[in-house]
């Protein structure tokens, strides 16, 4: 299913992308436990992409780097400078640098595949990716924690010192709702609708180019030439937002686990 989908149907009308996108039909091992839809190989090819990105750029490693080499290694100082080191320190900033570079660079990657040609649908656009990431995120923070001060992490988390003890069990309640259940769902939920909302508004402005210029044509091809420039314009800002998106999701990843670890804990 491409960005540049057919709109105009039998009775040549327009019609708008709709939510049954993200559920394209199985195109590998229908019937089984390991049915492939376009989605999920959308996902391997960016999983791919990114394995070959960084052996080519890790392979032959030298002091003076090359141009390929070089990019790379600036991505990485990118998470390990401005993400793990800025908010973890150096000595827990190396500690969690694995995970918080996999899930930087495996969030870009597959937000990326939106605006990809041919692909045309980021891997972050279905819940599953998103969800397990926000899991990862979450146990990331609570072992954090718990290394930290096994002893007091839950509890220094949901009774705060200094509060007086008649408001105590009402703080208690917002901090479990806002700390341990809250987080993982707003994690999922922020990048997920992001990637949906981007997905829809590209294939709306391209079917509508589509719609315009080979359906109605004349007079029209001039809001043909208007939506395909929003179309353009619209790939540029998803490609900001796909770099954005992969930026806040590690940074609060961080920011939470900087939290588990601070010494009140």
């Amino acid at each position: 299913m491409n960005l540049l989908v057919l709109t105009a149907t039998e009775d040549g009308g327009f019609h708008a992308p709709s939510i049954s996108e993200f559920f394209p039909e199985v195109v590998l091992f229908e019937g089984t436990p390991f049915a492939i839809n376009r989605i999920m190989l959308v996902r391997f090819i960016a999983v791919a992409a990114l394995l070959l990105v960084f052996w080519l750029g890790t392979r032959r490693m030298r002091v003076i780097p090359g141009r390929f080499q070089s990019i790379v290694e600036m991505g990485l100082d990118f998470v390990r400078v401005n993400i793990a080191e800025d908010l973890l320190g150096k000595k827990d900033g190396k500690r969690f640098l694995p995970i918080l570079t996999t899930m930087f660079f495996m969030i870009l990657f597959m937000n990326l595949t939106g605006v990809i040609p041919g692909l045309n649908i980021a891997g972050t656009s279905v819940i599953g990716v998103p969800l397990v990431l926000a899991i990862v995120s979450y146990v990331t923070f609570i072992y954090a924690g718990i290394k930290k001060s096994p002893k007091n992490f839950f509890k220094n988390s949901l009774f705060p010192s200094g509060v007086p003890i008649f408001v105590l069990p009402i703080v208690a309640l917002i901090e479990l709702i806002s700390t341990f259940i809250l987080r993982p769902v707003t994690l999922t939920l922020r990048l997920l609708m992001n990637m949906i909302v981007g997905h829809l508004l590209l294939v709306l402005f391209f079917s509508a180019t589509h719609f315009f210029l080979f359906t109605l044509g004349g007079a029209w091809t001039v809001l043909a030439a208007g939506s395909l420039a929003f179309g353009f314009a619209f790939t540029l800002f998803e490609i900001l937002v796909a770099i954005l998106q992969a930026y806040v999701f590690t940074l609060l990843t961080a920011v939470y686990i900087q939290l588990a670890v601070a010494e009140e804990h």
